[in-house]
């Protein structure tokens, strides 16, 4: 059985193995055929990125390196990295490798953090995207006739629509509920008994908050599948939605530079990590400080290259992910990579000591009496950094469990990541709530 589930959801589930005839031919390839296909589509990708983005020649051209220097698929390390700030310096649409009248649509990242990044499709970049969202649904135990409650928002935010296609593409009746108007959603999955829901994991819980609000037990519901994605989440959240939806909880890997939701996914039948679709995204782990290539299976930046993108191609993306490359498992041709450990640019560093909020996570979701709402907030005392970890109490939780709570959460920190914080149990309800990406990470240290 897998783990966390019910007898009643393993008996609900359709089956770990995916019918040879569901799996489209790029699942069907084998390694060798897998890895000559890769580099028939990395070369015709350096020769498209150089012969139609000025920044992607000028790159090339002080690198010393051009499209026909690649030979094999190890040569990418020979060609340089795209980062964000690329992207930014060329806003709108400077990265763009065909005429504008061949973009059939535009995303664009929020912005919050400076200039947002755009990406665009061609007719082409939009059908392989759906491809590879219709086979991430199929891994996840989605077959065709399931009906998919979409709550990733709509819009420019790649995640809506994204999942929207992928769902017809793989024959699904697709809700699409974008996000928020909490109440509403839960009478429409009660209304119309999707199998699947398409979610970020803090509006998953944001969603079961309301169901239990409701008095409805959602486990009770028809939901079998919940396909997560859009920002990090640890296994002990897994457990905690698992346990209280009686769903498979599956997470899917993405980013709109390189395409969108989509890139890698889990399997049902394994849930041990996310097969890249290496025929379409080229993977590898740098190293985030010296830029050196790593072996597979050592922890490090994941770096992405498209391999069949019109409109933006991209080579060597750097996704500020931590992550490590494994074998693949149940799609043996597909490496896989693990859960994201946290971000670069989401690191926080605390009297010396590295933390992820990802790690306060895990401590908060095993410690009785809290929920898993939670936020850090960074502030300074005098010279110093100091981070405080609000967590709110579950609605039954004595005044003495918050306090043993807090000083568990406190302690779980300090023996488990090695620093001091401070530690607040809050009432419920007092916390934001998610309706997309969660902010975890509240930084003040410049206010006051």
């Amino acid at each position: 059985m897998t783990p966390h589930l019910t007898a009643a959801a393993e008996q609900r589930r359709l089956g770990p193995a995916l019918p040879e005839d569901l799996r489209d031919a790029g699942e069907r390839l084998s390694v060798d055929e897998l890895r000559h296909e890769q580099l028939t589509r990395l070369q015709a990708t350096l020769r498209h990125a150089y012969e139609n983005v000025e920044l992607y020649r000028r790159k090339f051209d002080d690198a010393g390196v051009r499209p026909e220097d690649c030979r094999s698929l190890d040569d990418i390390a020979r060609y340089p990295f795209t980062t964000k700030a690329d992207l930014r310096e060329t806003y709108p649409f400077g990265m763009f490798a065909v005429p504008m009248a061949d973009v059939r649509r535009l995303h664009a990242s929020s912005g919050t953090t400076g200039v947002p990044t755009v990406v665009g499709y061609t007719e082409g970049d939009l059908s392989m995207w759906a491809d590879v969202i219709a086979r991430s649904i199929r891994a996840a135990g989605g077959r065709p006739g399931d009906k998919v409650h979409v709550s990733y928002g709509y819009g420019l935010f790649t995640g809506g629509l994204g999942a929207h296609y992928g769902a017809e593409r793989a024959g699904c009746t697709v809700i699409p509920a974008s996000g928020g108007m909490t109440a509403r959603q839960v009478q429409i999955i009660q209304d119309f008994r999707p199998e699947i829901i398409m979610v970020t994991p803090s509006y998953m819980l944001t969603l079961l908050d309301e169901f239990e609000r409701q008095g409805v037990d959602p486990r009770d519901t028809s939901l079998r599948v919940g396909i997560f994605g859009a920002e990090p989440w640890t296994e002990e959240m897994r457990r905690e939605i698992e346990e209280r939806m009686d769903i498979d909880a599956v997470d899917i890997y993405g980013l709109s530079e390189v395409i969108g939701p989509g890139v890698a996914s889990e399997c049902v039948d394994t849930k041990d990590g996310l097969h890249v679709w290496e025929d379409h995204f080229l993977p590898e782990i740098v190293d985030p400080i010296t830029d050196a290539v790593l072996a597979d299976g050592t922890n490090g930046e994941l770096v992405f290259t498209s391999l069949s993108k019109e409109a933006m191609p991209v080579v060597r993306y750097r996704t500020r992910d931590l992550t490590r490359l494994l074998p693949g498992t149940a799609r043996p041709a597909f490496r896989r990579i693990e859960k994201i450990t946290g971000r670069c640019d989401e690191m926080i560093i605390l009297r010396g000591v590295n933390l992820f909020p990802s790690q306060v996570e895990e401590i908060v979701l095993r410690t009785p009496a809290v929920s898993a709402h939670f936020q850090l907030e960074l502030t300074r005392r005098g010279r110093m950094d100091h981070l405080i970890v609000r967590a709110e109490a579950r609605p039954d939780a004595s005044g003495a469990e918050r306090g043993a709570a807090e000083a568990a959460i406190a302690k779980g920190i300090k023996d488990g990541i090695g620093v001091n914080v401070e530690v607040a149990v809050v009432d419920p309800d007092t916390i934001e709530r998610s309706v997309g990406k969660m902010r975890r990470l509240v930084d003040n240290r410049d206010k006051g």
